[in-house]
């Protein structure tokens, strides 16, 4: 589908990028023994068509592709489109019926999946969701030239964080004010989360003991968030001196999102949080070092968990009250892509991943230290995108 809005971040070559992903969707086809795949999730229909809309992306493991939409209106005139009020009427557009046909149960509810395979009766449906997922990890080159933009405005962003803070603040106020740059930069102000009900918007800021607030969702930290609807992040608490304030907030540009985390601190800081703080710092590095195509992800995080455990902080690492399991995550039209950086992951890294590495720590009566960068993998380092000073930086006083 071609793409009519001529919006930033839309580079030279979008339409033959799509296409190299259908070529790569019906590779993956084939090596399934799958005749098509029928994706229904905003995710994946942007990814194969390069918009979001309501209907259906079909994709044969011979390379074809048809998009059935519902709306919105316009895209009558376009190639490869075709309208359906309802998905029943896909099977009758259909030159040939698939006996296999793959669908991402990650993604799809079961009344979807079930209406799906009773519209396509005479084929058996399969999961499809690890073969998507693992496509969508190596990011094309055309796929890192937007996140190192979205990288670079992340980076605009954040330089201003000190000079945002005012003596007396809320978390939310501040938050706020950041939230404002963010979308003034050209954000969405969209995180799209993979995993079961996470939900989020625009990311996290963790003041004080605020940090050491459990949260139901698998993040690095949690937050109470400013109401019980939404248990994650700043929950309106005045920021404290001698305290800190971590700023965790995904920047989603172009649609591709980079994480970024930096911590400030409020006045002068207990040396505890000065040397957790560098501690993460050296851990990103090292890992930075030593991560490349081939590593098993759980290596890294094995890596992690002994520097902190050498440290003597590790009642504080990736949380105090609650823990998280992993110290690093892909990321891209998502957070939470593969791999994953944790104990038992069963991920390698691949040239063309990327990820977010976020070894960080909880300090009770303080708060919560540490940075997360987001970093492409090459043959033989990982390779930082988010070039932002990482020390521990002073609120009030500029870059």
């Amino acid at each position: 589908m071609s793409n009519t809005h001529t919006e930033h971040f839309v580079p030279a070559g979008w339409e033959q990028e799509i296409a190299s992903r259908i070529d790569a969707i019906a590779q993956a086809l084939t090596h399934m023994g799958a005749d098509a795949a029928l994706l229904a999730d905003n995710i994946d229909l942007y990814y194969t068509s390069g918009r979001v809309f309501n209907g259906f992306t079909y994709i044969t493991a011979q390379g074809q592709v048809h998009y059935y939409v519902r709306r919105p209106l316009g895209y009558e005139s376009e190639p490869c489109v075709t309208y359906v009020h309802k998905p029943e009427l896909i099977p009758g557009h259909l030159e040939r019926l698939p006996h296999k046909l793959a669908m991402m149960a990650d993604t799809m509810p079961q009344a979807q999946w079930a209406r799906l395979s009773h519209a396509f009766d005479s084929a058996e449906a399969v999961d499809g969701s690890a073969a998507m997922r693992q496509l969508r990890a190596v990011k094309s080159g055309m796929e890192q030239q937007l996140l190192r933009e979205s990288a670079r405005r992340h980076v605009s962003v954040y330089k201003q964080v000190p000079t945002l803070y005012r003596s007396g603040m809320t978390d939310l106020e501040l938050e706020i004010e950041i939230e404002r740059q963010a979308r003034l930069a050209g954000s969405t102000g969209l995180v799209r989360c993979h995993g079961d009900a996470m939900e989020m918007f625009m990311g996290s800021l963790l003041a004080g003991d605020n940090a050491d607030e459990p949260s139901p969702y698998d993040f690095a930290m949690g937050g109470a968030g400013i109401n019980l609807s939404q248990p994650v992040g700043a929950n309106g608490s005045i920021i404290k001196l001698h305290t800190t304030i971590m700023v965790d907030m995904g920047m989603n540009y172009g649609g591709y999102m980079t994480d970024m985390t930096r911590t400030y601190a409020v006045g002068n800081v207990p040396d505890i949080a000065k040397k957790a703080h560098q501690l993460s710092v050296d851990i990103n590095h090292r890992l930075a070092r030593e991560g490349r195509h081939g590593v098993e992800a759980r290596e890294l995080y094995a890596t992690a968990l002994e520097m902190t455990q050498e440290a003597g902080l590790a009642d504080y690492f990736m949380g105090h009250r609650q823990h998280a399991g992993f110290v690093g995550h892909g990321i891209g039209l998502e957070t939470n892509e593969a791999p994953v950086l944790a104990p038992r992951s069963r991920d390698v890294l691949h040239t063309g991943q990327v990820i977010a590495i976020e070894p960080k720590y909880v300090l009770p009566g303080i708060g919560a230290v540490g940075i997360e960068n987001t970093y492409i993998v090459q043959p033989h380092c990982l390779e930082c995108i988010t070039t932002m000073p990482e020390e521990l930086h002073e609120m009030g006083k500029p870059y």
